[in-house]
């Protein structure tokens, strides 16, 4: 199974989802991928937010190897399950989408809400590693069924 995790710049909470996602799938000895993305190009080829690292660290995740890249539509055909963060980040990815089954591949990452962007305040990163991780935790077992 392939999975891309997709935010605005991706250097905040995509690495955040994809590191933990990552760090639980090799945990629980499961052959899926994991990557991120942001619907934006300014931070291509950048580490993460060193917030993002940080607080993924104090976790024992390391995130500090990722480099952001720009979601592609070619990016359909690579994975299984595309997971946004926000409304935003969903219309986004939707309007590169070129089918139904493109866009059947799609979904908001928390089911009833957004993940907030961290990157204006400092305080918001330890909340949003929390709820990311839980839902990546929610996840795996939704995705193993």
């Amino acid at each position: 199974m392939k999975i891309l995790m997709v935010c605005l710049g991706n250097i905040c909470r995509s690495p955040l989802a994809h590191g933990i996602m990552k760090h639980l799938v090799e945990q629980e000895g499961l052959d899926w991928q994991i990557d991120s993305a942001g619907t934006g190009d300014w931070h291509v080829g950048q580490q993460p937010d060193k917030r993002s690292i940080a607080v993924a660290k104090k976790y024992g995740v390391d995130i500090a190897t990722q480099r952001a890249q720009c979601f592609r539509s070619d990016f359909f055909e690579r994975y299984d399950h595309i997971f946004v963060m926000d409304d935003n980040n969903f219309r986004d990815v939707m309007a590169l989408a070129k089918s139904e089954e493109d866009k059947a591949k799609v979904r908001m990452f928390l089911s009833q809400d957004t993940v907030p962007d961290p990157y204006f305040d400092e305080h918001q990163f330890e909340p949003v590693y929390q709820m990311i991780d839980k839902r990546c935790r929610e996840l795996i077992r939704e995705l193993r069924k």
